[in-house]
């Protein structure tokens, strides 16, 4: 039998990104999230999205799932719900079998649409032990833009349509800290077990396999190293703050532009009594 996470547990994973967008900004142009200091972005959501391909991948069944990656024939969320369910009438039954039916669900938590049995339209919300902060880079970032020409054919027999102008953005190097930790508290209300969190680090040890577009060539975005704290107590013998705050990235003397992970200098403080198992990526 699968048990409950009963220990705290705080990550942190350091990602590299060379000649690629890593998520790009829809308000503006799609070029990749930069803050107004210049450093590199990316949302949480972002990396909660590839964290649920990962999953899919593993053979996990997922609830937010990409129209190109649906597996279960359903055309939208709403759909999915419904026909895994639709006659369930009391809401915390819902949230339990939403939670038992779909790892995203009791990883990240949901909210549904619900209907009750007197037919009145409430919701049901799952909050979800596995919180990710948005990543940001450890030093500021150049972004590169090109004019690219786009052919767009025409109908067949039709003369070829003019090619049109194109602009693509990407990261010439950055190297991006993401954070994040799990909370038994919630994990006991959703049903996350130990056997879920060995899950999301394997998720994220290999984050961008069968992740690669023309925006994201292959090669081009690497997990560099994944730090993973398993705390000996369900409240943790450290704050998650003070845990990341143990993890030290500097560029090393001499060097003003990185271009690569070699570039940094990476430490980590001795938390007593608290572990801290380092993995590379792949």
């Amino acid at each position: 039998m699968m048990s409950i996470l009963s220990n705290k547990i705080d990550f942190a994973v350091l990602v590299s990104v060379t000649m690629a967008n890593p998520n790009g900004d829809p308000l503006d142009g799609n070029r990749p999230r930069t803050s107004y200091s210049g450093y590199g972005e990316i949302s949480d959501v972002c990396i909660k999205r590839k964290l649920r391909n990962r999953m899919q991948d593993m053979g996990q069944r997922i609830f937010v799932q990409s129209d190109d990656r649906s597996d279960d024939g359903c055309k939208s969320l709403s759909e999915r719900a419904t026909a895994a369910l639709g006659k369930i009438k009391d809401r915390s039954e819902y949230a339990r079998i939403a939670c038992e039916t779909w790892m995203d669900v009791r990883s990240f938590g949901q909210v549904f649409a619900f209907k009750s049995s007197d037919k009145n339209g409430v919701s049901v919300g799952v909050r979800g032990p596995v919180s990710i902060h948005q990543a940001v880079s450890l030093s500021p970032v150049e972004v590169k833009s090109l004019q690219i020409t786009k052919s767009v054919n025409g109908e067949p027999g039709e003369k070829r349509s003019s090619d049109t102008m194109g602009s693509k953005h990407m990261v010439r190097f950055g190297l991006y800290l993401v954070k994040g930790s799990i909370n038994v508290q919630l994990a006991q209300k959703t049903g996350f077990t130990n056997e879920d969190a060995g899950i999301v680090r394997e998720c994220l040890r290999t984050l961008f396999e069968n992740d690669a577009s023309s925006a994201r060539p292959d090669g081009s975005m690497e997990v560099c190293r994944l730090y993973w704290w398993e705390h000996n107590c369900p409240c943790g013998q450290y704050s998650s703050a003070k845990v990341h705050r143990s993890l030290h990235v500097a560029l090393k003397d001499g060097v003003e532009q990185p271009d690569s992970f070699e570039d940094y200098d990476v430490t980590l403080d001795t938390l007593p009594g608290l572990a801290c198992e380092i993995i590379d990526g792949v």
